[in-house]
């Protein structure tokens, strides 16, 4: 079977993840969350005293880059592989809401950012991979024969991040989460070194009003062409 490389990019919050998963477990593909090695990279900058609601310092974390190490490990129990960070499993602590509120000024270093798109890069060197994230497109698998791009309401993202967030027990705020979901969108859609970008030849789907089902139809529907297309 002619396996293809899948780019899904788009805004925080807009279940890129989530569809991601959904078709490498359809197709048997590889699954990369490069969010989540953004996610990695900030929490290290916490738990290292970093990075503060009014001080990051930038040059300490570019400095201590090389003592960072991400990886992924494939957990049965829940179909994915989850992400550790120098060793150690830090799928639940990446997914705060703190976290959140930084990942954007982590990622827009362009010293972080050539760090990982490397690994990334290397990661999907043998096609058959699908990666979300914000650069996938555009810049880390520019040739990739599948590019979409996940977009849907600030409001609409907002509440299923406080759904989410509600549901594993965090006590959260819904203006707070709202807020950060425009910041992140502000921020990523800015910043200098591969901001957030529609890649021309993206095909865009807004999911404000589609159901988990209905877009994971679609996107098969793409899938299925684009292999036609490739054979």
């Amino acid at each position: 079977m002619n396996h293809i490389t899948i780019a899904i990019d788009g805004y925080s919050s807009t279940g890129k993840s989530t569809i991601a998963k959904q078709i490498a477990n359809h197709l048997g593909y590889v699954y990369v969350d490069t969010g989540a090695m953004y996610r990695a990279v900030t929490l290290y900058a916490m738990q290292n005293d970093l990075i503060h609601k009014d001080d990051f310092n930038v040059e300490a974390l570019i400095y201590q880059l090389n003592k960072i190490e991400i990886t992924f490990k494939y957990n049965e129990d829940i179909g994915f592989a989850e992400v550790y960070l120098n060793g150690t499993n830090v799928e639940k602590k990446i997914r705060t809401l703190e976290v959140s509120s930084f990942v954007s000024k982590v990622a827009a270093i362009s010293e972080v950012r050539s760090k990982l798109v490397a690994i990334q890069k290397q990661m999907g060197k043998d096609k058959g991979v699908v990666m979300d994230g914000r650069d996938i497109g555009t810049v880390v698998f520019p040739n990739a024969e599948l590019k979409i791009f996940m977009t849907a309401s600030a409001e609409t993202r907002a509440k299923r991040r406080f759904k989410e967030l509600i549901d594993r027990g965090d006590t959260v705020i819904y203006e707070n989460v709202l807020k950060n979901v425009q910041e992140r969108d502000h921020l990523d859609s800015t910043r200098k070194d591969s901001p957030l970008l529609k890649a021309n030849d993206a095909i865009e789907i807004d999911n404000s009003n589609l159901s988990l089902e209905e877009q994971l139809e679609k996107v098969l529907q793409l899938v299925s062409m684009t292999l036609e297309d490739t054979e």
